[in-house]
């Protein structure tokens, strides 16, 4: 049988949450990180890196519980609702999809942002290992000037670092990340999973740290790709954070402060979920 993980977004509080899960979940002989493919998008794209990079899961997982062995982050501040409304009015009229995802791209060209060599530090400094793990991982980001989706994996030619920071550059907080002459965004501009990479694994399970809604508007919502994996064949379940956990997380994922918390609600969650194969 093969399996595929999907990660989702949600933050350096998303990262610290996955993290937790998956140790919980494994404490519970649940353990699902043995996954033949890992899809990656913004967080779980910095999970999915972590996940290969040869550290246990009890080493990844103080590296997000111990605050003396977190890595430096850079504090943002991220009021979802006021993110929506923002992204609304860079938006304007725009209807088709792809024009939506270009004029997303240009508001974060545009975005006054930290210099990039001090994200893309951040970004190095999160990962145990810089080279691509052994294992099938695609990272889902957004070209910031067609619009286009491109999936990093380890044929691209690209290195983790900056597959992992272009996944992870949400427009307007963190600058577009350079590769090869374009600059790339958030993969969740796409999509806040992208679950439809999976296509073709026979067993899905899909992390969400922010729950199921979509942050952008999206051609290929949650809802209506888990449908075409389980048209498929493929069997799919979904975790997404319980009321303790998402209380943890708090209002402002990209807070630095939320790892700890995070990670531990995350581990309770897991010891005690039950993956629902469906």
């Amino acid at each position: 049988m093969s399996e595929a993980l999907v990660l989702g977004g949600g933050g350096v509080a998303g990262i610290a949450w996955i993290t937790g899960l998956l140790a919980g979940l494994a404490e519970a002989g649940q353990d699902v990180t043995g996954a033949g493919l890992l899809v990656g998008t913004s967080a779980g794209a910095t999970v999915a890196a972590q996940l290969g990079s040869g550290l246990s899961l009890e080493e990844l997982y103080a590296r997000q519980a111990e605050p003396g062995r977190q890595n430096a982050e850079l504090m943002a501040e991220l009021d979802l609702e006021a993110f929506g409304a923002q992204m609304a009015g860079a938006l304007g009229d725009t209807s088709p999809i792809p024009e939506l995802r270009r004029a997303i791209g240009g508001f974060s060209l545009t975005a006054d942002t930290v210099p990039e060599p001090e994200r893309r530090a951040v970004i190095e400094a999160r990962l145990p290992s810089h080279e691509w793990p052994e294992r099938a991982v695609k990272l889902v980001a957004v070209d910031a000037a067609t619009g286009e989706p491109r999936v990093f994996d380890n044929t691209s030619g690209v290195s983790l670092v900056d597959a992992v920071a272009a996944s992870c550059a949400v427009p307007g907080i963190w600058p577009p990340a350079t590769i090869e002459g374009h600059r790339y965004v958030d993969g969740g501009v796409r999509s806040a999973a992208n679950a439809d990479y999976a296509a073709g694994a026979s067993r899905v399970l899909i992390i969400l740290p922010l729950g199921q809604a979509e942050p952008f508007p999206c051609e290929k919502p949650l809802v209506e790709a888990v449908a075409e994996l389980r048209a498929a064949g493929a069997e799919v379940a979904l975790l997404e954070p319980d009321e303790a956990s998402l209380a943890a997380i708090g209002s402002n994922p990209l807070d630095p402060a939320s790892r700890t918390p995070a990670a531990k609600a995350g581990r309770a969650q897991g010891r005690t979920a039950k993956i629902d194969w469906a």
